[in-house]
């Protein structure tokens, strides 16, 4: 099944009007070579403009699922059962190079170090401006321009002076908000934002939180959010699946799930973030 940008955007106004979710996963079970299962059909929908959390300790499978969604599995890994759905389109059944063309049009991501994304022998503004006329088909000064009204609607300050200075200038949080003007560049409906604040500090992180909040709110876009951290899966997301193993223990309303958890793996999380602090209970975990 091939899908052109025409009918790409076909499939999103009748999903859309029909009330689906933007995304919808079912049944999804993802194995490496050699036949071991590391995802155990994990269900989860995305609604249109909703911020949806993924949490669970490492190896837990929410990255891996977050991958298969984009399509970008690590060698030797692959899905063997189950739907991925984006707007009514099921997307395993896609050619690679329509996969390709729907991540950044249609959905992106965000990952936990921005630097290793970046070209650093080239200035973030000329990588922006890159992916906007690959992406978008703009021409080499609209692209620019472009790139500058992005580096600002991010919160950078001096925007033009950003768009000229390559990664290693930048500070972390710098990094990821050029990352996230990427990421948005041709607006894509969803963004997965995995681990994304993670290397931050909590000051930064607290900024690049607010600006997907914002991003959310002025702009319409959809989240799905993948952390180790219930600090930030509460600050930003409505619904939460938390994962153990592979597979999803407990889903619901986010306030919910914290407030009271059903599952025993869940209310460990819960205590150990509260004992601990997340960075300590994390450490605490990785060394048992």
């Amino acid at each position: 099944m091939s899908v052109s940008p025409d009918s790409a955007t076909a499939v999103r106004t009748v999903a859309d009007a029909a009330g689906e979710p933007l995304l919808s996963v079912r049944g999804l079970r993802v194995s490496v070579a050699g036949g071991s299962e590391v995802v155990h059909g994990v269900d989860l929908d995305v609604p249109r403009g909703s911020a949806v959390g993924l949490v669970g300790e490492s190896g837990s499978g929410k990255t891996l699922t977050c991958r298969a969604v984009l399509g970008l599995l690590p060698v030797g890994v692959e899905v063997t059962g189950g739907e991925i759905s984006l707007r009514g389109t099921e997307l395993t059944a896609l050619p690679a190079a329509d996969r390709a063309r729907l991540r950044g049009t249609e959905l992106a991501a965000v990952f936990q170090d921005p630097a290793s994304y970046l070209n650093p022998s080239i200035t973030v503004g000329a990588q922006l401006a890159e992916v906007l006329r690959v992406k978008a088909g703009l021409a080499r000064r609209a692209a620019r321009e472009r790139a500058v009204e992005l580096l600002h609607a991010m919160g950078l300050h001096r925007p033009a002076h950003v768009y000229a200075q390559y990664p290693f200038e930048l500070s972390g949080g710098m990094l990821q908000r050029v990352l996230i003007a990427m990421s948005i560049s041709t607006g894509p409906g969803l963004l997965i934002a995995d681990e994304a604040t993670t290397a931050l500090d909590v000051t930064v992180q607290a900024e690049v939180l607010e600006l997907l909040s914002e991003l959310r709110r002025d702009r319409g876009l959809t989240l799905l959010v993948v952390s180790h951290d219930l600090a930030v899966i509460s600050q930003l997301c409505d619904t939460v699946h938390v994962f153990r193993d592979g597979g999803v223990v407990e889903a619901g309303p986010t306030r919910q799930v914290l407030r009271g958890p059903r599952h025993p793996y869940t209310r460990e999380l819960i205590e150990d973030h509260e004992r601990f602090g997340i960075d300590r209970a994390r450490e605490r975990r990785s060394g048992r």
